[in-house]
């Protein structure tokens, strides 16, 4: 399901937007929100009450210093186009704030049930993995940049998978379409920011625009596209399931095809 947010930028505070205890989008299993802070404002945080999760920071713009335990970090990042995340995870009950240091920090946050114990890590610089998928193949209509914060194979003891997706002006991305049981979060940007896209999700199709988030549940497949001149971001997150971790995604065995060494795409060039 999409649930539209507005085109302008998103207030000051926090504002939710997938809710566990939210019938429309419970299956998620995952919180999701945006917090956006004044400079010099604090947020501090010590673990949702209503059960143990783990949480996952990441900043989208601005400067801000990241604290827990007796560590503390400044970063800052000024375009999502451009520069790899800075995220910081930490388990159920582990204390920790964001101080804004410029006018404006803008920061994703996602929480998921987990009752493990591990230590807190922030993840930034070369630790994130960035990827050109799609190169070389179908013309190149699918290229774009995948940037995976981290995953079952880089954190066994977490509960979720989080990364961002560039597409290309006119591009695909999550293509082939691929699914996978396990549920996800996609949250959008746009670049102009009065762009849009196209997400399906298994027989539906929905117009996507900035700061619109979907809910992809049921093993559905969901490709994606960026309309011609404008760029798509989209940040994601994968809640494993019990005895079901996410490892990889599952092509539509009906599009593999052009995926083969010599597959004939039209126009032959």
């Amino acid at each position: 399901m999409i649930i539209q947010g507005d085109s302008s930028p998103f207030p000051f505070g926090y504002t939710s937007i997938v809710k566990m205890n939210d019938d429309k989008t419970r299956k998620a299993g995952m919180n999701f929100g945006i917090l956006v802070l004044k400079k010099g404002e604090v947020m501090n945080g010590s673990g949702e009450k209503s059960g143990k999760k783990e949480r996952v920071c990441v900043l989208l713009s601005g400067e801000a210093c990241f604290s827990w335990r007796d560590q503390s970090v400044n970063v800052g990042r000024t375009s999502i186009w451009t520069q790899k995340p800075w995220c910081l995870h930490v388990p159920s009950g582990e204390s920790m704030s964001i101080r804004a240091l410029s006018d404006r920090a803008e920061v994703a946050v996602l929480t998921a049930f987990n009752d493990r114990v591990f230590e807190p890590h922030f993840y930034g610089g070369g630790e994130v993995k960035s990827e050109e998928r799609g190169k070389g193949i179908l013309n190149d209509t699918s290229e774009r940049i995948v940037r995976t914060i981290f995953d079952y194979k880089s954190a066994p003891h977490s509960n979720l998978v989080i990364g961002e997706t560039i597409t290309f002006p006119g591009r695909w991305s999550s293509y082939p379409p691929h699914s996978h049981m396990q549920p996800e979060i996609y949250h959008y940007r746009f670049t102009p920011d009065n762009g849009f896209g196209l997400a399906a999700v298994g027989e539906k199709a929905y117009k996507v625009y900035n700061n619109d988030t979907l809910v992809i549940t049921d093993n559905m497949t969901h490709p994606q596209a960026a309309a011609p001149g404008y760029a798509m971001y989209y940040l994601w997150a994968i809640r494993h399931l019990p005895q079901e971790p996410y490892l990889e995604p599952k092509d539509d065995p009906s599009h593999t095809w052009m995926l083969e060494k010599d597959a004939k795409i039209w126009p032959n060039r």
